[in-house]
């Protein structure tokens, strides 16, 4: 994670803690006056439009007292969805089993993007099976990662 992202992580999560919901993660992408600050939040009973609402006014609040952000920005407050993004070793863990997709910072074996079974974690790497081969990804190379939906016919 990012310097300025743990900085934001510190101030949003007890606000969202605070309000019965977890901080799955922050996204923030610095594009001079469209930059945007993403707040996903999750509950084990879902998030509503509503909750989206309520912890987007609080947490609007308490940045613009802390004003951690240089410039405009917008912020949204989203669940984070069946394409969730995975930000965290416990996230990987919670969905061993499943598909995900990842995006590395840097290419390995001449490519950035893998998708396939994720088997795990093991240390601070992530254990990803494709093609008959099992991976190993230190999370600190991990730039993006999201589940896979898998619908059934």
């Amino acid at each position: 994670m990012a310097i300025k992202d743990v900085a934001l992580y510190a101030l949003i999560e007890p606000v969202v803690t605070s309000m019965g919901f977890e901080l799955w993660g922050i996204d923030y992408l610095s594009q001079g006056k469209h930059s945007r600050l993403v707040v996903f939040i999750d509950s084990p009973e879902g998030v509503s439009v509503e909750d989206c609402a309520s912890i987007s006014r609080q947490v609007s609040a308490v940045l613009d007292v802390e004003d951690p952000i240089a410039g405009e920005y917008r912020l949204e407050v989203s669940s984070p969805g069946m394409d969730r993004p995975l930000f965290t070793l416990d996230h990987f863990a919670r969905f061993k089993g499943h598909v995900v997709a990842l995006k590395l910072r840097a290419p390995f074996d001449g490519r950035r993007k893998f998708q396939g079974l994720l088997a795990g974690i093991e240390g601070d790497e992530v254990l990803l099976q494709l093609d008959g081969e099992e991976y190993c990804f230190p999370i600190d190379t991990i730039d993006q990662a999201r589940v896979v939906p898998q619908f059934d016919d």
